[in-house]
Protein backbone atom coordinates (compact mmCIF):
# COMPACT_ATOMS: atom_id res chain seq x y z
CA UNK A 1 0.00 0.00 0.00
CA UNK A 2 1.24 3.34 -0.38
CA UNK A 3 1.98 5.57 2.68
CA UNK A 4 1.85 9.42 2.88
CA UNK A 5 -1.38 9.53 0.57
CA UNK A 6 -3.39 11.33 3.40
CA UNK A 7 -1.55 13.95 5.01
CA UNK A 8 -3.11 15.89 7.91
CA UNK A 9 -0.91 19.77 7.92
CA UNK A 10 -1.50 21.31 11.49
CA UNK A 11 -1.35 25.39 11.03
CA UNK A 12 0.13 27.50 13.09
CA UNK A 13 -1.65 30.77 13.78
CA UNK A 14 0.90 32.23 16.13
CA UNK A 15 3.36 32.30 13.01
CA UNK A 16 3.33 33.53 9.39
CA UNK A 17 6.11 30.88 8.30
CA UNK A 18 4.18 27.34 7.83
CA UNK A 19 7.13 25.53 7.72
CA UNK A 20 4.28 22.29 8.06
CA UNK A 21 2.55 23.26 5.05
CA UNK A 22 6.10 23.17 3.32
CA UNK A 23 7.15 20.11 4.38
CA UNK A 24 3.88 18.48 3.29
CA UNK A 25 4.11 19.71 -0.51
CA UNK A 26 7.15 18.98 -0.30
CA UNK A 27 5.97 15.22 0.66
CA UNK A 28 2.86 15.12 -1.41
CA UNK A 29 4.84 15.65 -4.52
CA UNK A 30 6.58 12.61 -3.98
CA UNK A 31 3.76 10.41 -2.11
CA UNK A 32 1.13 11.85 -4.41
CA UNK A 33 -1.00 12.65 -1.09
CA UNK A 34 -3.99 15.02 -0.65
CA UNK A 35 -3.19 16.89 2.30
CA UNK A 36 -5.72 19.00 4.51
CA UNK A 37 -4.56 21.95 6.41
CA UNK A 38 -5.50 21.84 9.82
CA UNK A 39 -6.45 24.96 12.21
CA UNK A 40 -7.93 24.60 15.69
CA UNK A 41 -8.40 27.98 17.38
CA UNK A 42 -9.86 29.27 20.20
CA UNK A 43 -10.59 33.32 21.12
CA UNK A 44 -10.38 32.98 25.61
CA UNK A 45 -12.63 36.49 25.13
CA UNK A 46 -15.05 34.28 24.06
CA UNK A 47 -15.39 33.11 27.90
CA UNK A 48 -16.03 36.92 28.82
CA UNK A 49 -19.26 36.99 26.84
CA UNK A 50 -22.16 35.02 29.27
CA UNK A 51 -23.67 38.22 29.07
CA UNK A 52 -24.41 38.21 25.07
CA UNK A 53 -27.20 35.74 23.92
CA UNK A 54 -26.73 32.86 22.28
CA UNK A 55 -26.91 34.37 18.53
CA UNK A 56 -24.34 36.98 19.83
CA UNK A 57 -21.83 34.75 20.55
CA UNK A 58 -22.54 32.36 17.86
CA UNK A 59 -22.05 35.63 15.79
CA UNK A 60 -19.01 36.31 17.49
CA UNK A 61 -17.70 32.79 16.80
CA UNK A 62 -18.41 32.46 13.52
CA UNK A 63 -16.75 36.60 12.98
CA UNK A 64 -13.57 34.60 14.31
CA UNK A 65 -13.74 31.52 12.09
CA UNK A 66 -14.33 33.41 9.14
CA UNK A 67 -11.42 35.81 9.84
CA UNK A 68 -8.77 32.88 9.75
CA UNK A 69 -10.18 31.07 6.65
CA UNK A 70 -9.43 33.83 5.05
CA UNK A 71 -5.90 34.17 6.22
CA UNK A 72 -5.39 30.24 6.12
CA UNK A 73 -6.87 30.77 2.45
CA UNK A 74 -4.12 33.30 1.97
CA UNK A 75 -1.03 31.12 3.55
CA UNK A 76 -2.37 28.39 0.94
CA UNK A 77 -2.53 31.07 -1.82
CA UNK A 78 1.19 31.68 -0.95
CA UNK A 79 3.01 28.59 -1.68
CA UNK A 80 3.43 26.91 -4.80
CA UNK A 81 1.49 23.20 -4.88
CA UNK A 82 0.23 22.68 -8.07
CA UNK A 83 -1.56 19.66 -9.14
CA UNK A 84 -1.28 19.45 -5.29
CA UNK A 85 -5.03 19.24 -3.76
CA UNK A 86 -5.25 21.03 -0.42
CA UNK A 87 -8.49 21.22 1.96
CA UNK A 88 -8.65 23.32 4.80
CA UNK A 89 -10.58 22.54 8.07
CA UNK A 90 -10.93 25.24 10.89
CA UNK A 91 -12.52 23.90 14.30
CA UNK A 92 -13.26 25.86 17.57
CA UNK A 93 -11.64 23.87 20.27
CA UNK A 94 -9.56 25.18 23.33
CA UNK A 95 -7.45 21.51 23.30
CA UNK A 96 -5.90 21.44 19.93
CA UNK A 97 -4.54 17.77 20.75
CA UNK A 98 -7.71 16.45 21.39
CA UNK A 99 -9.30 17.64 17.84
CA UNK A 100 -6.19 16.69 15.75
CA UNK A 101 -5.81 12.98 17.22
CA UNK A 102 -9.73 13.04 16.64
CA UNK A 103 -9.45 13.70 13.33
CA UNK A 104 -6.18 10.88 12.46
CA UNK A 105 -9.04 8.45 13.91
CA UNK A 106 -11.93 8.96 12.47
CA UNK A 107 -10.49 9.88 8.74
CA UNK A 108 -7.41 7.93 8.97
CA UNK A 109 -4.51 9.97 8.04
CA UNK A 110 -1.56 8.71 6.91
CA UNK A 111 0.85 11.08 8.95
CA UNK A 112 0.71 14.25 10.92
CA UNK A 113 2.71 17.49 10.04
CA UNK A 114 3.75 19.85 12.85
CA UNK A 115 5.77 22.76 12.99
CA UNK A 116 8.15 23.47 15.53
CA UNK A 117 9.14 26.61 17.54
CA UNK A 118 12.56 28.34 17.76
CA UNK A 119 13.36 30.44 20.55
CA UNK A 120 15.68 32.69 18.85
CA UNK A 121 18.17 33.67 21.79
CA UNK A 122 18.42 29.88 23.49
CA UNK A 123 18.56 29.51 19.56
CA UNK A 124 16.99 25.63 20.48
CA UNK A 125 13.57 24.32 19.67
CA UNK A 126 10.75 24.72 22.39
CA UNK A 127 8.08 21.96 22.35
CA UNK A 128 4.68 22.80 23.45
CA UNK A 129 1.93 21.02 25.93
CA UNK A 130 0.43 19.78 22.30
CA UNK A 131 3.44 18.62 20.64
CA UNK A 132 3.70 16.17 23.59
CA UNK A 133 0.60 15.26 23.53
CA UNK A 134 0.30 14.53 19.87
CA UNK A 135 3.58 12.14 20.32
CA UNK A 136 2.31 10.18 22.78
CA UNK A 137 -1.26 9.64 21.72
CA UNK A 138 -0.92 9.87 18.22
CA UNK A 139 -1.28 6.31 16.67
CA UNK A 140 -0.23 7.56 13.24
CA UNK A 141 3.31 8.70 12.45
CA UNK A 142 4.30 12.38 13.08
CA UNK A 143 6.48 14.38 11.69
CA UNK A 144 8.09 17.21 13.72
CA UNK A 145 9.44 19.72 11.33
CA UNK A 146 12.40 21.79 11.96
CA UNK A 147 14.53 24.27 9.80
CA UNK A 148 16.78 21.59 7.98
CA UNK A 149 16.12 20.72 4.61
CA UNK A 150 15.52 17.95 2.47
CA UNK A 151 18.23 17.34 0.25
CA UNK A 152 18.05 14.89 -2.36
CA UNK A 153 20.73 12.06 -1.56
CA UNK A 154 20.61 13.54 1.70
CA UNK A 155 20.62 11.17 4.56
CA UNK A 156 17.99 9.57 7.12
CA UNK A 157 18.77 8.36 10.37
CA UNK A 158 16.91 5.54 12.35
CA UNK A 159 17.45 4.14 15.75
CA UNK A 160 17.19 1.01 16.23
CA UNK A 161 17.15 -0.97 19.62
CA UNK A 162 18.72 -4.21 18.27
CA UNK A 163 20.51 -5.74 21.59
CA UNK A 164 17.09 -6.58 22.95
CA UNK A 165 15.69 -10.15 22.86
CA UNK A 166 12.13 -8.73 23.17
CA UNK A 167 10.17 -9.09 20.65
CA UNK A 168 8.04 -6.03 20.81
CA UNK A 169 11.40 -4.32 20.27
CA UNK A 170 11.80 -6.30 17.35
CA UNK A 171 8.60 -6.04 15.73
CA UNK A 172 9.06 -1.83 16.31
CA UNK A 173 12.74 -2.40 14.65
CA UNK A 174 11.50 -3.70 11.65
CA UNK A 175 8.26 -1.28 11.15
CA UNK A 176 11.04 1.53 11.67
CA UNK A 177 13.03 0.14 8.99
CA UNK A 178 10.41 -0.72 6.50
CA UNK A 179 8.92 2.84 7.11
CA UNK A 180 12.79 4.54 6.23
CA UNK A 181 13.55 2.44 3.68
CA UNK A 182 10.01 3.65 1.96
CA UNK A 183 10.32 7.46 2.75
CA UNK A 184 13.79 7.44 1.42
CA UNK A 185 12.86 6.08 -1.77
CA UNK A 186 10.00 8.57 -1.70
CA UNK A 187 12.39 11.57 -1.26
CA UNK A 188 15.75 10.11 -2.52
CA UNK A 189 17.33 9.57 0.43
CA UNK A 190 19.97 7.44 2.52
CA UNK A 191 18.90 5.20 5.01
CA UNK A 192 21.18 5.29 8.19
CA UNK A 193 20.89 3.25 10.91
CA UNK A 194 22.18 3.56 15.04
CA UNK A 195 22.19 1.84 18.11
CA UNK A 196 23.35 2.52 21.40
CA UNK A 197 24.37 -0.06 24.38
CA UNK A 198 25.46 0.54 28.05
CA UNK A 199 28.79 1.28 29.09
CA UNK A 200 30.11 -0.81 32.11
CA UNK A 201 28.17 -0.21 35.21
CA UNK A 202 30.19 1.84 37.51
CA UNK A 203 28.97 0.31 40.60
CA UNK A 204 29.86 -3.30 39.37
CA UNK A 205 33.32 -2.13 38.15
CA UNK A 206 33.59 -0.72 42.14
CA UNK A 207 32.22 -3.68 43.82
CA UNK A 208 33.49 -6.54 42.42
CA UNK A 209 37.63 -5.80 41.79
CA UNK A 210 37.82 -8.90 39.43
CA UNK A 211 35.29 -7.68 36.93
CA UNK A 212 36.55 -7.02 33.78
CA UNK A 213 35.63 -3.67 32.24
CA UNK A 214 37.18 -3.69 28.81
CA UNK A 215 36.17 -7.39 28.51
CA UNK A 216 32.44 -6.66 29.83
CA UNK A 217 32.31 -3.43 27.30
CA UNK A 218 33.84 -5.47 24.25
CA UNK A 219 31.27 -7.94 24.99
CA UNK A 220 28.40 -5.80 24.51
CA UNK A 221 30.14 -3.85 21.43
CA UNK A 222 30.21 -7.37 19.53
CA UNK A 223 26.74 -8.45 20.84
CA UNK A 224 25.06 -5.00 19.75
CA UNK A 225 27.51 -5.07 16.12
CA UNK A 226 26.38 -8.18 14.98
CA UNK A 227 22.67 -8.03 15.65
CA UNK A 228 23.02 -4.49 13.77
CA UNK A 229 24.57 -6.44 11.14
CA UNK A 230 22.04 -8.81 11.05
CA UNK A 231 19.17 -6.42 11.00
CA UNK A 232 20.89 -4.14 8.36
CA UNK A 233 21.74 -6.97 5.77
CA UNK A 234 18.11 -8.68 6.23
CA UNK A 235 17.31 -4.91 4.48
CA UNK A 236 20.15 -4.82 1.94
CA UNK A 237 21.74 -1.49 4.40
CA UNK A 238 25.36 -1.35 3.95
CA UNK A 239 27.09 -1.85 6.71
CA UNK A 240 28.96 1.34 6.29
CA UNK A 241 25.30 3.35 7.18
CA UNK A 242 24.99 1.56 10.21
CA UNK A 243 26.49 3.15 13.63
CA UNK A 244 26.55 1.03 16.64
CA UNK A 245 28.26 3.12 19.90
CA UNK A 246 28.78 3.35 23.28
CA UNK A 247 26.61 5.50 25.33
CA UNK A 248 22.89 7.14 26.32
CA UNK A 249 20.59 6.98 23.20
CA UNK A 250 19.85 10.53 23.19
CA UNK A 251 23.62 11.33 22.83
CA UNK A 252 24.45 8.83 20.69
CA UNK A 253 21.77 9.20 18.33
CA UNK A 254 22.27 13.51 17.94
CA UNK A 255 26.04 12.52 17.54
CA UNK A 256 25.37 10.19 14.78
CA UNK A 257 22.79 12.84 13.46
CA UNK A 258 25.02 15.53 13.41
CA UNK A 259 28.20 13.88 11.96
CA UNK A 260 26.31 12.59 8.85
CA UNK A 261 24.09 16.06 8.70
CA UNK A 262 20.75 13.73 8.79
CA UNK A 263 17.64 15.76 7.57
CA UNK A 264 15.35 13.23 9.28
CA UNK A 265 16.11 10.95 12.15
CA UNK A 266 12.91 8.53 12.58
CA UNK A 267 12.10 7.15 16.35
CA UNK A 268 9.98 4.19 17.71
CA UNK A 269 7.83 5.81 20.01
CA UNK A 270 5.53 3.34 22.88
CA UNK A 271 2.96 5.86 24.48
CA UNK A 272 2.81 4.08 27.66
CA UNK A 273 4.21 4.97 31.28
CA UNK A 274 6.87 3.17 33.32
CA UNK A 275 9.01 0.77 32.79
CA UNK A 276 7.14 -1.12 29.49
CA UNK A 277 7.86 2.33 27.93
CA UNK A 278 10.15 1.76 25.11
CA UNK A 279 11.70 5.13 24.20
CA UNK A 280 8.80 7.75 25.02
CA UNK A 281 9.14 9.32 28.22
CA UNK A 282 12.46 7.55 28.35
CA UNK A 283 14.51 8.38 25.03
CA UNK A 284 12.66 10.22 22.52
CA UNK A 285 11.65 13.20 24.70
CA UNK A 286 15.31 13.53 25.81
CA UNK A 287 16.56 13.11 21.86
CA UNK A 288 13.62 14.95 20.15
CA UNK A 289 14.68 18.80 21.49
CA UNK A 290 17.90 18.14 20.79
CA UNK A 291 18.43 17.42 17.11
CA UNK A 292 18.29 20.30 14.47
CA UNK A 293 16.18 17.98 12.11
CA UNK A 294 13.32 16.77 11.59
CA UNK A 295 12.16 13.90 13.75
CA UNK A 296 9.32 11.07 12.57
CA UNK A 297 7.93 9.38 15.58
CA UNK A 298 6.45 6.12 15.26
CA UNK A 299 4.07 4.30 17.26
CA UNK A 300 4.32 0.22 17.20
CA UNK A 301 1.80 -2.21 15.49
CA UNK A 302 -1.28 -2.21 17.51
CA UNK A 303 -1.19 0.96 19.38
CA UNK A 304 -4.63 2.27 20.09
CA UNK A 305 -4.59 5.79 21.32
CA UNK A 306 -6.35 6.75 25.09
CA UNK A 307 -8.48 9.00 22.74
CA UNK A 308 -10.01 6.22 20.37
Amino acid sequence: MEKYKKILTVIDPSTEDQKALKRSIELARHSGGIITAFLTIYDFSYEMTTMLSGDEREAMRKSVINDRQQWLDEKIAELAHDEITINSSIIWHNRPFEQIIKKVIVEDYDIVIKGTHQHDKLKSVIFTPTDWHILRKCPCPVLLVKEHSWPENGNILTALNVGSDDDEHKALNQKLTNETIHLASLIKANTHLVNSYPGTPVNIAIEIPEFNACEYNDTMFKHHLVAMKNHAESYLISSENTHVKEGLPEDVIQSTADKIDAELVVLGTIGRTGISAALIGNTAEHVIDRLNCDVLAIKPEGYISPLA
